[in-house]
């Protein structure tokens, strides 16, 4: 790890012990900015050794930037995910006939509005416009100043989180056997490749699980872990089930198509 990530480690573990210490001393509902795979795997871990264990929430289950929560007692998830919670949608209408915005287009258009990365999370790409998650205390000024992408005029306002609407995430069952439940198996399965291939790509850094990258190729993923192998793909192991007449582990794995 270079200097320039430990010291950007290091300010994350500065905000999360401010968020946690206030949200216990204050006994209110605190948050980070948007942080993305590898800052929340982070958050967890750094957060686990201080007996904490934050909500991460990106305005839908399968968001990739999340914010951290820490919740008072007399509050539930249920309401942080909801309309009262910190998070907004931003919904991004586009003029009929102008040409199609990618993702990269309405990102480019946002930070040049000189607003940080935090300030916002995914970006839904559709056929019309977008929908673009962001921090509740900024929407309307966001809502205000967006007004163009590319060669797009673009028409926004802000909606309630409820209303965010997603196109079905298609995923593939794969169910396999395994000698042990190690990373290399684990990945060989998801994404068909031999033993062999699946440890020589964790050993050159192209496998994160839950956006940490993993050297080891005998590390032994959990239930519920994501898996994301560059040019690959990504898969969670969703469950290992019990043993074959063989000793061989039965695995469930749901791959991202």
């Amino acid at each position: 790890m270079n200097q320039s990530s430990e010291k950007e480690d290091r300010m994350l573990e500065a905000v999360l012990s401010d968020k946690l210490q206030a949200s216990g001393n204050k006994d209110i509902l605190t948050h980070t900015g948007f942080l993305d795979s590898r800052q929340c795997a982070l958050a967890v871990q750094y957060c686990r050794r201080l007996g904490a264990s934050p909500l991460l929430w990106g305005g839908f289950d399968d968001a990739e930037r999340r914010i951290a929560v820490f919740l008072p007692d007399y509050l539930d998830e249920d309401y942080a995910k909801g309309d009262e919670g910190p998070l907004a949608l931003l919904d991004v209408s586009v003029p009929k006939g102008s040409p199609r915005l990618s993702h990269r287009d309405y990102l480019g258009s946002l930070m040049a509005l000189g607003i940080e990365r935090d300030v916002t999370g995914d970006i839904i790409v559709r056929e019309d416009g977008c929908c673009i998650i962001v921090l509740k205390d900024m929407a309307e000024f966001i809502a205000s100043e967006y007004s163009k992408a590319g060669r797009a005029s673009l028409s926004c306002t802000v909606q309630p989180l409820s209303s965010l609407k997603l196109a079905e995430v298609r995923t593939e069952d794969i169910r396999d056997s395994v000698a042990s439940v190690r990373l290399d198996a684990v990945c060989a399965s998801a994404f068909r490749l031999s033993r062999g291939k699946a440890q020589e790509a964790i050993r050159q850094g192209l496998v994160s699980v839950n956006g940490l990258q993993c050297l080891k190729p005998d590390y032994q993923p959990d239930e519920g872990e994501r898996i994301t192998m560059r040019g690959k793909g990504k898969a969670v192991l969703f469950s290992v089930g019990g043993t074959s007449r063989k000793g061989r582990f039965y695995i469930e794995i749901k791959r991202y198509i």
